[in-house]
């Protein structure tokens, strides 16, 4: 099964989830000069919902052909299991990042991280926002990636029988979302207003990429074809979307002139329920990647796409990692942000998380190649109970 896994793999999916990955990173360094070069000044979307569609497209592959060999239980263990490794991971991470800011704010006498990454009431009331935490209704900023992931895998799990029918999927997905815009329906947080990625709509994006994923056998995968209709579509949206956030990150005194509702309506573009303009920037740039990039192209294992597969492939320990990081470029750029110091930032950003891949890879083969030993170790002798 693992075989038949690895040989579905698409390395696009891979190659944008690794440049997501670099893209958070970037977002999470304020100060950052590469900051106005990520796909957030140009789209109506950023690197976030590139993530979640494509989890959902990398989980349509895997665990739909899990599902078609070994059942529904079986599948939605497996994904209950990988649930379980990301809630590890998420307090982990949310120790490990409270310490360093708590640390940070204390030694350089900057209260305002606290207030900034929304970490203040765990100042106020410690032991009971690590119980919140625990529950996950307590996410600072940085630290609410991961609680939405964690979700949408879990629906996920109860929804596999329905890969069968994705016509169906999609339904009740939209169905669900519409409901969540038009009653404002979200998950409760300890601090109050709901979680900042509401997973009840965000689950319509990831259950296009499951949709666009699973391909059972004998039967091909759903794709649009190339059509100059749907490019321009996909233009008509891309296009004004993409001056709309370049005014909105560079000439903001632009849009206070703007004539009419236009102003309030790029305001209304919410990122916690997933404001429709930006579920459909993604899926048309996938439309058009999904046709410029063709899935054999032999430069994606070529060298300078191969670090962004490799940070792909291995996507929660770089994300974990990005998050550490993107502090430490902080309190960097904080003392210099010159050039020499924006290059070192990033330049070394990078190749640490290149590096956490290349080791999360290394040690993920090692196991591998350790299970399909059937006995490693030598047969005991008497000695060896003496």
């Amino acid at each position: 099964m693992q075989h038949l896994i690895r040989s579905a793999r698409d390395l696009r999916a891979d190659l944008f989830r690794g440049i997501a990955l670099w893209f958070i990173f970037i977002n999470h360094v304020p100060g950052n000069w590469l900051g106005l070069f990520t796909i957030r000044n140009f789209m109506m979307a950023d690197a976030t919902e590139v993530f979640v569609f494509l989890a959902g497209y990398a989980g349509g592959i895997a665990y739909g052909l899990l599902m078609l060999r070994e059942g529904w239980f079986f599948a939605a263990a497996r994904v209950m299991g990988r649930v379980g490794t990301l809630y590890v991971a998420h307090i982990f991470l949310f120790v490990v990042f409270t310490a360093q800011v708590g640390f940070s704010a204390q030694a350089l006498d900057r209260a305002a991280y606290l207030d900034e990454l929304q970490m203040d009431a765990f100042g106020n009331a410690p032991y009971e926002a690590l119980v919140q935490a625990l529950l996950l209704v307590f996410q600072p900023a940085f630290l609410n990636i991961l609680p939405l992931y964690i979700v949408l895998l879990a629906m996920f799990a109860v929804a596999l029988p329905l890969l069968h029918r994705p016509g169906l999927l999609l339904a009740c997905s939209l169905l669900l979302y519409a409901a969540v815009r038009l009653w404002g329906i979200n998950l409760p947080s300890w601090t109050g207003g709901g979680w900042f990625f509401n997973p009840l709509a965000w689950q319509l994006l990831f259950a296009c990429g499951v949709a666009i994923g699973f391909a059972p056998p004998g039967r091909s995968a759903f794709r649009l074809p190339w059509s100059p209709w749907v490019l321009a579509g996909c233009l008509a949206l891309l296009v004004p979307c993409g001056a709309a956030m370049l005014a909105v990150w560079h000439a903001p005194e632009w849009l206070a002139t703007l004539p009419g509702p236009w102003a309030a309506m790029l305001d209304g573009v919410d990122k916690t329920s997933l404001h429709p303009l930006r579920l459909l920037s993604v899926l048309a740039a996938t439309y058009l990647l999904a046709h410029l990039v063709p899935r054999g192209a032999a430069w994606l294992n070529g060298a300078v796409a191969r670090p962004f597969v490799l940070m792909g492939q291995q996507g929660l320990p770089v994300f974990c990692a990005s998050i550490f990081l993107s502090f430490l470029g902080r309190l960097a750029l904080e003392r210099a942000d010159g050039w020499t110091m924006q290059l070192s930032v990033n330049g070394l950003g990078f190749l640490c998380l290149v590096g956490v891949a290349w080791v999360a890879a290394w040690y993920g083969q090692k196991l591998r190649a350790v299970k399909v030993v059937p006995n490693p170790l030598p047969p005991r002798t008497a000695a060896d109970t003496a």
